[in-house]
């Protein structure tokens, strides 16, 4: 068995706080999860990604879908925990370590019933096959879960380096289903709400903007004017403080606001 380095074994002892035994349910319904959470996080995408589900009682990836090879240049059979998390840019380790226990702490303090309702979204620096760097959005939801133990995260994990080339880490901790929202988390003593500063209907267009859809292909989408959507943007970027779409993009990758 291969073994697993201090900064791997930090990391599980935060994951071990929330699961105290292995996954003995049935697969199939676990399969029916994960296919519902392909469809939720597939609505909102900035770039190439691939999935992955995270045994978290045991500190592994269990399943991996073949997008990754293009992405890292590593064959789902290649990839495991150890690899994954010896590719994480050495200045970028301490983050995903602060991030990974911010995000514990949280769930371990929410209500059984709103625990479905939280996607945690962080970005991080990884290592591609070939020696380069990608910079990668980690977005991942609980799957499976019952009282005082969360059994499986589910992952999408999306290239935005043509987005963020530069920058630190950022965490965020997105409330769905009209949850609040904990933007920007850097200490693990402050989690707390954050005001949402867009409307509903301004963040559907932030995520088509994102996406990079032209303002006719938004208004066709929501099926009003090409004006209307103009004055959401004009008040999107107003609201985000920046000056251009380009800004907005990243700020809002940055700031976890899709």
């Amino acid at each position: 068995m291969e073994k697993k380095s201090q900064f791997y074994l930090q990391a599980q002892k935060y994951w071990k706080t929330v699961v105290k035994k292995k996954y003995a349910s049935d697969c199939a319904d676990l399969q029916l999860q994960i296919d519902a959470h392909k469809r939720l996080l597939n609505i909102f995408q900035a770039g190439d990604y691939y999935f992955l589900l995270f045994d978290i009682f045991n500190g592994e990836i269990t399943e991996i879908s073949p997008e990754m090879e293009p992405i890292l240049g590593y064959s789902p059979t290649e990839m495991d925990m150890n690899l994954f998390m010896d590719s994480i840019h050495p200045q970028d380790m301490p983050y995903f370590l602060s991030f990974e226990q911010q995000a514990t702490i949280f769930f371990n303090n929410t209500a059984i019933d709103k625990i479905g309702h939280y996607k945690v979204q962080y970005d991080l620096r990884l290592e591609k096959k070939e020696g380069d760097y990608a910079r990668i959005l980690i977005q991942y939801v609980l799957v499976n879960y019952e009282a005082r133990n969360i059994y499986h995260s589910f992952h999408i994990h999306t290239d935005i380096t043509h987005i963020k080339r530069e920058g630190i880490p950022h965490c965020s901790i997105i409330g769905l289903d009209g949850e609040p929202s904990y933007y920007d988390i850097q200490d693990t003593a402050t989690i707390l709400p954050s005001y949402e500063i867009f409307t509903k209907r301004e963040k559907t267009i932030l995520k088509r903007i994102v996406e990079g859809k032209t303002s006719q292909q938004i208004a066709d989408e929501l099926f009003v004017s090409i004006h209307t959507i103009n004055t959401h943007r004009k008040n999107i970027l107003a609201k985000s403080n920046t000056d251009t779409p380009v800004q907005l993009v990243k700020k809002a990758i940055e700031e976890g606001w899709i």
